[in-house]
């Protein structure tokens, strides 16, 4: 039951005039995101294509268009974003698809970079 002698009928046993039955009416402060970062893929002249676009279907759930382009670009360009995550999902992804290529033993490099 509220007490008419505080503020908007506070709440008697916290003493805060903000708190109404138990449940906080103070506003709540933004919290801001956390960095995103980039997973990149880099181009090597050993780790077939076909490899390169499983690892971007099954780890980073590409669809095959997707994984194909990305690919495409890592090819022509040198690299490409595999995609982009908090800090531990990246390096996360990064750690699997160094997994990946070495347990068919290729070289292929991924790394974290931030956005």
């Amino acid at each position: 039951m509220s007490d008419p002698g505080r503020p908007n009928g506070g709440d008697p046993q916290s003493g805060d005039p903000r708190r109404e039955g138990g449940v906080s009416t103070a506003t709540r402060r933004e919290v801001a995101r956390p960095p995103r970062y980039k997973v990149i893929l880099y181009n090597d002249d050993y780790t077939p294509m076909e490899f390169v676009v499983a690892v971007l279907e099954q780890i980073f759930n590409k669809g095959p268009s997707e994984a194909t382009a990305i690919m495409l670009a890592v090819h022509k360009s040198g690299l490409g974003v595999a995609g982009v995550y908090v800090l531990d999902v990246a390096e996360t992804k990064v750690a699997q698809v160094h997994g990946a290529a070495e347990q068919r033993g290729y070289p292929l490099r991924a790394g974290v970079e931030k956005e």
